[in-house]
């Protein structure tokens, strides 16, 4: 397996975190939202706009050139910006990039973010909120797809939880456990989209959406936007905030498809954490706390299982354990995630990995002596996949 050069490890940091107003923003565009994240970010960092000279974004998907877009609304010139376009993987690719574009010297400091107002056009009207979708209708596969009652990221992910639960005896049960101990978590975080406990009768009460899933299976409607800021680790050293280095990132994508082989209960995890846990040296024993991309209370349990955790068809018993709460041996989604906090593709995952290393949370939120934590991204049709481990100065 070949894996970015160990070289990289630890040779830059994030050095700022922040996010925007989370949930429900009406009257705000996904523009908006970054701005105000990177603002934060800024602040958290003790940097003024004049110091950054890279920028790497994504919006949403209708955007064209978005890095453009945010740059004109900060007023900024960069000597390194783009957009990428990975989905769900986009947000860790932008930190990996950032890495790699300081050590070729193209940039010094980079703001790597990502906004989008989700909540606000899906509830813009009464056919938005029927269609329940961001991405705009060109960019939907149409052959055997709606006509036959297949709809999106819901449908196709239930493909792959139906599949797990054949092969390995998966159960509901054990998709519930994940969805009440994020909820829990998001609890303990004022920002959070969802504030109140989830029982075990809220859970398989709830509608269902697309068998197996039921609402809370889901991950939330969001207005919202994350920002960090990665500089070298020697430049790290003299700014205001603690920084967090960056250890290790892979990336692979099933380009194949989703359907294609075992690609739904064997994810481009394992092959992205593999090239992660090499170039940051470690492995999964080693890693204090996990932030998942939770879009649906099924993929959090395979990657459970594909970034070694557990063995294959052992996430239902991992996560009943209560392994992933605050307290357990692997806190996950310490923020209440996609599913609790706020869906912003990622982005707010990494953020969470920073404020847990850094150790800034009071007690009841904080992961116990954090050295090392380890974030994923998933998205672009299912299929693409990246990793990043972060550890604390």
């Amino acid at each position: 397996m070949i894996a970015p050069d160990p070289a990289l490890r630890n040779r830059c940091a994030i050095v700022g975190a922040g996010n925007s107003r989370l949930g429900q923003v009406p009257g705000s565009s996904s523009l908006d939202l970054l701005a105000e994240a990177i603002g934060n970010a800024l602040e958290d960092a003790g940097l003024r706009l004049t110091d950054v000279d890279g920028l790497i974004t994504r919006g949403p998907d209708d955007a064209y050139c978005h890095h453009q877009q945010i740059g004109e609304r900060l007023g900024l010139n960069a000597r390194f910006s783009t957009s990428l376009d990975n989905g769900g993987a986009s947000q860790i690719l932008a930190v990996a990039l950032a890495v790699m574009a300081i050590n070729a010297g193209l940039a010094s400091t980079v703001v790597c973010g990502y906004g989008r107002n989700a909540w606000s056009r899906t509830h813009s009207s009464a056919a938005a909120r029927v269609k329940n979708q961001t991405r705009p209708d060109d960019q939907h596969d149409q052959e055997f797809g709606p006509e036959y009652g297949y709809f999106g990221a819901v449908a196709a992910h239930a493909f792959g939880a139906q599949r797990h639960m054949h092969e390995f005896g998966t159960t509901r049960e054990d998709f519930a456990a994940i969805a009440m101990g994020f909820r829990d978590h998001a609890t303990r975080n004022p920002a959070a989209q969802m504030q109140k406990l989830l029982s075990r009768e809220d859970y398989f009460n709830a509608r269902e959406i697309v068998s197996p899933f039921g609402l809370f299976d889901c991950s939330l409607r969001s207005d919202g936007a994350g920002a960090v800021i990665v500089t070298s680790a020697g430049c790290a050293r003299d700014l205001k905030s603690h920084p967090v280095l960056i250890r290790g990132f892979g990336s692979h994508n099933n380009l194949t498809g989703w359907f294609s082989g075992d690609n739904m209960i064997r994810t481009g995890a394992i092959q992205s954490g593999d090239a992660a846990y090499r170039m940051a040296g470690i492995g999964p024993a080693e890693v204090d706390t996990v932030q998942l991309y939770d879009c649906f209370t099924y993929m959090v349990l395979v990657q459970l299982e594909d970034y070694g955790f557990c063995r294959k068809g052992e996430g239902g018993a991992f996560v009943r354990s209560g392994a992933l709460r605050l307290g357990g041996r692997l806190p996950a989604n310490t923020s209440g995630g996609q599913l609790s906090e706020a869906h912003v593709e990622g982005m707010l995952q990494i953020v969470e990995g920073v404020r847990q290393l850094r150790g800034e949370y009071p007690k009841e939120r904080q992961v116990t002596d954090a050295e090392i934590a380890l974030i994923s991204g998933h998205g672009g049709n299912q299929v693409c996949h990246s990793t990043l481990i972060l550890q604390r100065a």
